[in-house]
C-alpha cells in the first residue's frame, strides 16, 4: 500500500555548501511538510549500516566515506504521492541530466556529491526513516 511519506538526506556536500535552507524552501514550496528533520554526522560504520545493500558494489568505500565526511540532514517529508513527486523535485541521479529547476540540478557538484538523496519507494522510505528516526517504522 503506497504512503504519503518519503525519506531525503541533505548530502554532506550540500550541507558544506550551506544550502539547507535553500533546499528545505524548495520542498516545501512544492508542497511536503516536514514531519521530522534533524542536523547530524554519520561514523563511517554507521554510513556503512546505511548502504549496507550496497557493499558488493565497487562504490561502497568510497561512498560510506563521502557519506561520513560532513554533516547531513535527514529528514521525513509528508505529501500525496509523496515518493514520486520528490524523485521530481530532485531530478536525476546526475546533475548533468536533472531537469532544470530540480533540486539536483541546482545544488548538486557531482553524480557522486549529488546534494540529496530521496527514497526511490514506500518500502524503503520505510526502512531509511526508521534508521535516522526512532517509531517511524510505520509510515
Amino acid at each position: 500500500m503506497a504512503t504519503n511519506k518519503t525519506f531525503t538526506m541533505i548530502k554532506p556536500d550540500a550541507v558544506e555548501a550551506g544550502n539547507i535552507g535553500a533546499i528545505t524552501k524548495m520542498i516545501e514550496e512544492a508542497g511536503f511538510t516536514i514531519k521530522a528533520m534533524k542536523l547530524t554526522k554519520l561514523s563511517s560504520e554507521r554510513a556503512g549500516e546505511f548502504y549496507e545493500v550496497h557493499k558488493e558494489r565497487p562504490f561502497y568505500n568510497d561512498l560510506c566515506a563521502y557519506m561520513s565526511s560532513g554533516a547531513i540532514v535527514p529528514m521525513i517529508l509528508e505529501k500525496e504521492n509523496a515518493i514520486e513527486d520528490f524523485r521530481a523535485l530532485i531530478g536525476a541521479t546526475n546533475p548533468q541530466d536533472a531537469a532544470e529547476g530540480t533540486i539536483r540540478n541546482l545544488f548538486a557538484k557531482s553524480i557522486e556529491a549529488n546534494a540529496i538523496h530521496g527514497s526511490d519507494s514506500d518500502e524503503n522510505a520505510g526502512i531509511e526513516g526508521s534508521f535516522f528516526f526512532a517509531g517511524t517504522e510505520k509510515f
